[in-house]
């Protein structure tokens, strides 16, 4: 048995630390989000119960959640697939070159070192200057966009990097044409990145506040209303409502794992083939 050396100890003894900072404030969260009806937003529990979520969508006491749930679920949603659609198309034609390629990467890039807040700003004053009702579904999606795009198209071109051009020759040498090429063999190939941009792009949307706070319009995202209630709620319900989301992005990041590994299983074949 090989012993075990100092640094050894203390490099495992810190990652410990580490996990218990990254998802110790979390797991109390959790824990509290279970206090009776006569509990606080402290330990120790008082009794142990549902009272708090069966609370958490009742507009009179706690704010419009429901609403405001639904609003950010279905804004990531849509960012997601908006950003999948022009991130790919982007990565090949930076891939391939033209142009013009390399100011426009450096431009889109470069929107991630503004400051969100100054993003959010700038596009609520255009859609209020062209005298278009500013709304989460319009401008508050273009200022997601801003956050996700970029990332993506990093993405992208470290995948469209990685991707073996023979894969491309031997398809248009059997007679494929462009289009059957990037359908039938690159895209099975990239297949489990996209679903990874997707998911990227959910989350950065899903809890997105600088951003959408002067560009979503007058109805709250999920974000913006927690920064609304933590101001006049001061129960558990907060604790509800943060393992709720939590429980929400976990389900999200479990589908998204096992569509990545169907992906891959396909991906795998078409090599082969």
């Amino acid at each position: 048995m090989i012993p075990r050396s100092p640094l050894s100890l203390f490099l495992k003894v810190l990652m410990g630390l580490f996990l218990l900072f990254l998802y110790g404030p979390t797991l109390t969260i959790m824990i509290l989000s279970f206090q009776g009806p006569q509990g606080g937003l402290t330990f120790p529990l008082k009794d142990v119960s549902l009272h708090w979520f069966s609370s958490l969508f009742q507009e009179q006491r706690v704010g419009d959640i429901g609403s405001s749930f639904r609003r950010s679920l279905t804004l990531a949603v849509l960012v997601m697939f908006v950003n999948v659609l022009i991130v790919v198309p982007a990565g090949l034609a930076l891939r391939r070159g033209f142009r013009g390629s390399r100011v426009i990467f450096t431009l889109t890039i470069a929107s991630l070192v503004v400051p969100s807040i100054l993003v959010s700003m700038g596009i609520g004053l255009l859609f209020s200057q062209t005298g278009v009702e500013a709304n989460w579904y319009t401008s508050g999606l273009g200022a997601h966009l801003t956050w996700t795009v970029p990332f993506g198209v990093l993405i992208m071109i470290g995948v469209f990097a990685r991707l073996n051009p023979t894969y491309e020759e031997a398809a248009r040498d059997a007679g494929a044409s462009r289009w059957q090429s990037f359908r039938f063999v690159v895209l099975p190939i990239i297949l489990p990145n996209i679903v990874g941009v997707l998911l990227f792009g959910f989350s950065l949307s899903y809890d997105e506040m600088p951003r959408t706070v002067l560009a979503g319009g007058a109805h709250n995202t999920l974000p913006l209303e927690i920064f609304a209630m933590t101001s006049n709620v001061t129960t558990p319900v907060l604790y509800a409502l943060g393992t709720i989301t939590t429980l929400v992005s976990f389900v999200v990041i479990s589908l998204t794992l096992l569509f990545i590994t169907l992906a891959r299983r396909r991906t795998g074949a078409v090599k082969k083939a």
